[in-house]
């Protein structure tokens, strides 16, 4: 009888950790701000990776779907049943939790817009943080689905164009004309609410 390969879940694991930081910014940006008061995204990622590591056969199937794209759709699964665990739960109400920071709202997801913003609106603008934040809500929820998609997953997944081409299923060119394009008409929003210019 062929004896198991224990060597395989250790390479396994060992090219899941290539993928920790990019998780983690995954995971602060979906992290439910309720759930993110009993579970840090470092909580999510080290469960996502462990999940991983139970499912090598998930992995070495179909090969021709990126490693990162797999990892993405367990930690998806993993927030999902975080949130059923914890925000739908009989216990204490996580959502009447509160807790208390210097600035009022300092979630990763809101300083991830806020870093965003800050590259999108320029020295000029004389809009503070929370303005910046505001506005960049406002101009996002003008624009297509398409177009905030493209840009969460490059701006905040990390993702290439030929990955982002993989995940929306289109052609990496098109990936990139559709990124270039939406970066153009959330600046021209941008300039319609405020002074900013290009």
């Amino acid at each position: 009888m062929p004896q198991p390969d224990t060597e395989q879940p250790d390479l396994w694991a060992g090219r899941f950790l290539e993928y920790r930081e990019r998780l983690l910014a995954l995971a602060r940006r979906n992290l439910n701000p309720f759930l993110a008061r009993r579970v840090s995204p470092e909580d999510v990622v080290q469960d996502t990776l462990s999940a991983a590591c139970g499912k090598i056969d998930f992995f070495e199937n179909k090969p021709e779907i990126p490693v990162y794209f797999k990892l993405r759709l367990l930690l998806f699964q993993t927030v999902a049943a975080l949130e059923r665990r914890h925000l739908q739960c009989r216990k204490r109400d996580a959502c009447k939790e509160v807790e208390v920071t210097e600035d009022g709202d300092c979630s990763a997801a809101r300083l991830n817009w806020n870093r965003f913003a800050d590259t999108v609106t320029g020295p000029l603008t004389r809009l503070d943080r929370l303005d910046r934040y505001a506005l960049l809500q406002k101009a996002l929820g003008s624009l297509s689905e398409n177009d905030r998609q493209i840009l969460e997953l490059r701006h905040f997944d990390g993702m290439s164009n030929s990955e982002c081409a993989e995940v929306l299923h289109i052609d990496p060119k098109a990936a990139s004309i559709r990124h270039v394009r939406a970066l153009q008409r959330l600046q021209k929003q941008l300039t319609e609410f405020t002074e900013f210019r290009p």
